[in-house]
């Protein structure tokens, strides 16, 4: 696929302005413009906000080990109320 020709974009503005007309495709691009800016601070906020905070690496904890026997004593143990 090729990169178009003059003659496809004068094509595309032709068709642009018969859909639109000409009075309203000013306030088209303004809107266009509006959005483009929004999506830029936006983006730039999102930045600022992610900047201002720190990164904190949540801390690991590690269980001790418990003895050889102690598991296999941990499950003969039951609560009361299930005996």
């Amino acid at each position: 696929m090729g990169s178009f020709s003059l003659m496809h974009w004068v094509l595309v503005l032709f068709i642009i302005l018969i859909l639109f007309g000409a009075g309203k495709l000013p306030k088209v691009m303004g809107d266009f413009a509006k959005g483009i800016k929004a999506f830029k601070s936006g983006m730039k906020e999102e930045g600022e906000d992610a900047a201002a905070t720190p990164d904190v690496k949540p801390q690991v904890t590690t269980a001790t080990a418990a003895p050889a026997g102690a598991h296999a004593a941990a499950a003969d143990i039951r609560p009361a109320d299930r005996a």
